[in-house]
């Protein structure tokens, strides 16, 4: 394994590490916050730019986007990215740890699974020098970018609309994390692209400029905005260890895909140091298949629970999200 990959390993997870406990921060914010929704921006900025424990964790956020940059620029997208979606363990055992959240059989089995991913990731490395590309070709990325992003917008739209019914169903935090998990997946096309422009700059004033004028961090900027403004609407209604597992993931498989083709990355020649990577990837598949049908049974349970009380007589008082006042506020307590 190289000295560039070695770090670029080292900066994936100290990315992914920085950004997780970030979400974990912002999760504890939300609870002491009032009720928020994606659908009233200025609101939702005020809210939360009021509140000094969330800015630590947006902080906290920011801070692994930028190591996640470096780490693009010394190693390939199938090495780093599926180490950034390991950052699934750090959620779901913060949750637990932090947030008091209850995580079932299947989820600690989450925490042991993406372990081993990154181990069989770091082996696949090999010894020999990592193929990073960082060329493309701007109308293919624009081709898959683009209804990538109208597809997002779509499903954010739709579990908006679905928490706004008083009478509706509790929203699934599958369906948040979807959208949000392909609007992270083209930011981090556009941090891939980002960290190509950097490669050659030397000096802070270089950087500098090279960042400002480059269109990929405005579209980074766009697309992480959008993401946002749908993640911290789903922390407060719904179980960050399902909602942010999913996002992660399904993000992370997203630009893994996307990635390796559109930078024109190869993966290892070497026949096991190839079924090590595939296996890596594959594990990482898995945990969002097993998360999303988790969330899914945990929606039908909260729906036919709710139908048990509505046919008893009992009426609870219902935020926007359907769920009880009391749910929505408390950490942990919230709809799948």
């Amino acid at each position: 394994m190289t000295g560039s990959t070695d770090g670029g390993l080292a900066l994936a997870l100290l990315s992914t590490t920085a950004y997780n406990s970030g979400l974990i921060v912002e999760k504890q914010a939300l609870g002491r916050l009032p009720a928020i929704s994606g659908r009233r921006v200025v609101s939702l900025a005020l809210t939360l730019g009021s509140s000094p424990r969330w800015l630590t964790g947006f902080a906290l956020m920011l801070s692994g986007l930028a190591f996640q940059v470096l780490a693009l620029m010394l190693a390939p997208v199938t090495l780093v990215q599926p180490v950034i979606a390991s950052g699934v363990a750090v959620v779901l055992v913060l949750s637990r740890l932090v947030l008091r959240e209850h995580l079932g059989r299947g989820q600690y089995a989450c925490v042991a699974v993406m372990a081993l991913s990154v181990i069989l990731l770091a082996l696949s490395a090999g010894r020999g020098a990592s193929d990073v590309g960082h060329s493309f070709g701007t109308l293919q990325a624009a081709a898959v970018a683009v209804p990538s992003v109208l597809l997002a917008l779509a499903a954010g739209a739709s579990a908006l609309q679905a928490g706004s019914r008083r009478h509706g169903r509790p929203v699934t935090g599958v369906s948040y994390g979807i959208a949000t998990g392909l609007l992270y997946g083209v930011a981090a096309l556009a941090i891939k692209a980002l960290s190509g422009a950097l490669l050659h700059r030397h000096g802070a004033a270089e950087l500098l400029i090279a960042v400002v004028s480059s269109p990929y961090l405005y579209v980074m900027a766009g697309c992480s905005a959008a993401g946002l403004l749908l993640f911290q609407t789903a922390l407060q209604r719904c179980r960050i260890a399902i909602v942010a597992p999913v996002s992660n993931v399904l993000g992370s498989i997203y630009f893994m895909v996307v990635g390796t083709w559109l930078f024109h990355e190869r993966l290892p020649s070497d026949p096991a140091l190839l079924a090590l990577r595939l296996g890596g990837i594959v594990i990482a598949v898995g945990v969002v298949v097993l998360l999303s049908r988790q969330g899914a049974t945990e929606l039908a349970d909260v729906a036919v629970s709710g139908r048990g009380v509505a046919a008893g007589g009992r009426k609870k008082r219902r935020g926007e999200s359907g769920v009880t006042k009391g749910e929505i506020h408390g950490p942990g307590r919230s709809a799948a």
